[in-house]
C-alpha cells in the first residue's frame, strides 16, 4: 500500500501542467538531441544542467526535465541508424543491423514506429520494474564487482558470435580489432603510451565519436557514392508509414523478453544500454527459426536493441537514486545535478524527499507516453530523409559528421583520424566484416580492462578471482556454451550436407 500511496505522491507532481510541458521539451530536446550524431544522452543532459539550475527550477522539475532529455536521446539515436545506417550513440548500433535493411526495403516507416512502439513498451515494463523492485534489485547489483563484471563483459564479447550466421570467425577478428582499438593511449594505471607511434593526437586514445562517425558515417559516404557511380538507387520508394496488429503481435513476445534484459542489465551499474541491447538481439537471434531474416531486415531484430534500450535507460535508475551509484554516463551526470540541489542520493532519500524520487519515476511514465504520441505522427517527417538525392545527402552527411567530431576537441587531427577509420571500415564492409563487433568490441574493451584492473588489485595478482563466486562460475559457463555453439553448428551442418550427398 506504501508505494501505490507514493506514486500517487509521484503523478501528483508529474501531472501539474507545468512539469508536464517540462517533460514534453524534455522528450522533444531529447530526440533532437539524438539524432544528431556525435551528441548523445550525456551531452544533451549536461548541457542542460546549468540551464536548469539557472532556471531556479526545484529539484523534482529539474530532474523530469533531465530524464526525459535520456529518454528523448535514446529514441533519437534511433532515427539516423534506421535511415542512414549511422548510429546517433553508443547504444544504437544494434539497431542499425535490421533497421536499416528495412528502410532500404521501403519500410523505413514501419521500422521507426516499431522503434517507437518497441521502446515505449520497453520503458514501460522498467519503469513499473522501478516501482517495484527498486530496493531488492539495488542489494542484487551491488553483489556485482569488477570480477564479475569482466566475466560478463568477456560473455558479451562472446555472444558477437551470434551475429554472424555463416562468418562467426569474421565476427570474432573484427571484436578483437575493436578491443585493440581500446587500448589506444595513455596507460591509465602506467602512464605507458600504447599504440600511439609517437603522435600526440592518440595519447588521449580514438574517441568514440571518431570511432563510430568514421565506421559507419564516411564509409556510408563511401557506399552512397559508390551505388551513385553505378546508378543504382539507394533505397526503394517508402510504402506504409505504420506497423499493423499482425506485425505488432509479431515482435511481441520480443517485446517482453527484451524489456526484461533491458531493465536487468539497466540496474547493472555501469552496463548500460549498450549491453543491454547486445545481449538482447544476440538471444533473440538464438531463439529465432533457422529461417530468420536477422541482420537482413527482421522486425524482431529491431524491437530486441530498442526495447532494451529503453528497458535499460529506466532501469539505469535505480542504482542511482538507492545508492547514489550511477547505472550509466548520463546517470552519472543526473547525479551531479542532485548534488547541486544538495540532495543526498540513497535510502533515506525515499523518506526524506519522497516527492522528488516518485515524482522522477512517474515522469518516466508520461515521459515515454509522449515520446510514443510525438514520435509516431512524425514518422512521415523522418522518411523524408530518404527521398533526399544523393548528391545532397551525402554532403549533408559529411558536414554534420565533421561538426559533431570537430566539437570533441576542436582539432583537425580528429578530422583526418575519422577519415582514415571512415576507409578502413568501408575496407570492412566490402570483405564482409561486421561494423557493429569492432564498435562493440571498443565500447566494452575499456570496461573490461578498467575491471580486469581493480579485480586483480583487489586479489593481490590472484587469478582466482575471476572464476571465484557462483555467479563468474555461472557466467564462465555461458560463455563457454557460447563458445561451443558456433562448433556444434558447423559439425551439424556437416553432417546435413554429407546425409543430402548420401541420397
Amino acid at each position: 500500500m506504501d508505494t501505490i500511496h507514493y506514486l500517487g505522491l509521484g503523478f501528483g507532481v508529474a501531472l501539474t501542467p507545468y512539469n508536464l510541458i517540462t517533460a514534453f521539451c524534455g522528450t522533444l530536446i531529447g530526440t533532437i538531441v539524438g539524432l544528431l550524431p556525435g551528441l548523445g544522452p550525456v551531452n544533451g543532459v549536461a548541457l542542460l544542467i546549468p540551464i536548469a539550475f539557472a532556471l531556479g527550477l526545484p529539484p523534482e522539475t529539474a530532474l523530469i526535465l533531465l530524464a526525459a532529455v535520456y529518454l528523448g536521446c535514446e529514441y533519437g539515436g534511433r532515427i539516423s541508424s534506421i535511415l542512414l545506417n549511422i548510429p546517433g550513440e553508443a547504444s544504437a548500433v544494434m539497431t542499425t543491423l535490421d533497421g536499416y535493411p528495412l528502410a532500404q526495403q521501403g519500410k523505413a516507416g514501419i521500422a521507426l514506429s516499431i522503434s517507437a512502439w518497441s521502446s515505449f513498451i520497453g520503458g514501460t515494463i522498467a519503469t513499473i520494474g522501478v516501482v517495484l523492485f527498486a530496493p531488492l534489485l539495488a542489494k542484487w547489483a551491488v553483489a556485482f564487482g569488477p570480477a564479475e563484471y569482466f566475466v560478463l563483459m568477456v560473455f558479451a564479447i562472446t555472444c558477437l558470435a551470434g551475429m554472424a550466421d555463416n562468418k562467426p570467425l569474421k565476427t570474432a577478428m573484427a571484436a578483437l580489432i575493436g578491443l585493440a582499438l581500446s587500448c589506444v593511449g595513455i596507460d591509465s594505471n602506467s602512464g605507458v603510451y600504447r599504440f600511439t607511434f609517437g603522435t600526440l593526437g592518440l595519447a588521449d586514445g580514438i574517441q568514440f565519436i571518431v570511432l563510430v562517425l568514421g565506421l559507419f558515417s564516411i564509409s556510408e559516404i563511401l557506399v552512397l557514392l559508390e551505388r551513385t557511380h553505378h546508378g543504382h538507387r539507394a533505397v526503394k520508394t517508402t510504402g506504409r508509414m505504420l506497423f499493423n496488429l499482425k506485425e505488432g503481435a509479431f515482435v511481441l513476445a520480443t517485446n517482453l523478453r527484451s524489456g526484461v534484459v533491458g531493465f536487468v542489465l539497466g540496474v547493472l551499474p555501469g552496463a548500460g544500454a549498450t549491453l543491454a541491447s547486445a545481449v538482447a538481439y544476440m538471444s533473440e537471434k538464438r531463439m529465432a527459426s533457422k529461417d530468420n531474416q536477422f541482420g537482413k531486415g527482421d522486425l524482431r531484430g529491431l524491437a530486441a536493441p530498442e526495447t532494451a534500450n529503453s528497458g535499460a535507460a529506466c532501469g539505469s535508475m535505480v542504482p542511482m537514486l538507492t545508492l547514489g551509484v550511477p547505472g550509466s554516463g548520463t546517470t552519472a551526470v543526473m547525479l551531479g545535478a542532485l548534488t547541486l540541489y544538495n540532495i543526498t542520493p540513497g535510502p533515506m532519500l525515499f523518506q526524506n524527499q519522497p516527492e522528488v524520487v516518485w515524482g522522477l519515476i512517474a515522469s518516466l511514465f508520461v515521459a515515454n507516453v509522449m515520446l510514443l504520441v510525438m514520435n509516431v505522427p512524425m514518422v512521415r517527417i523522418f522518411t523524408r530523409i530518404l527521398a533526399v538525392p544523393t548528391w545532397a545527402l551525402v554532403p549533408a552527411i559529411a558536414i554534420v559528421t565533421s561538426i559533431g567530431v570537430y566539437a570533441v576537441h576542436s582539432t583537425t587531427f580528429d578530422l583526418f583520424l575519422m577519415i582514415g577509420i571512415g576507409v578502413c571500415g568501408y575496407i570492412l564492409r566490402k570483405l564482409d566484416y561486421s561494423l557493429s563487433a569492432v564498435l562493440l568490441g571498443f565500447i566494452l574493451g575499456g570496461v573490461m580492462e578498467d575491471n580486469l584492473r581493480r579485480a586483480l588489485s583487489l586479489s593481490n595478482g590472484e587469478l582466482s578471482i575471476l572464476w571465484g563466486s557462483p555467479i563468474t562460475l555461472a557466467v564462465w559457463a555461458l560463455v563457454g556454451l557460447m563458445l561451443a555453439y558456433p562448433i556444434f553448428r558447423a559439425v551439424r551442418a556437416r553432417k546435413s550436407a554429407q546425409l543430402l550427398i548420401a541420397d
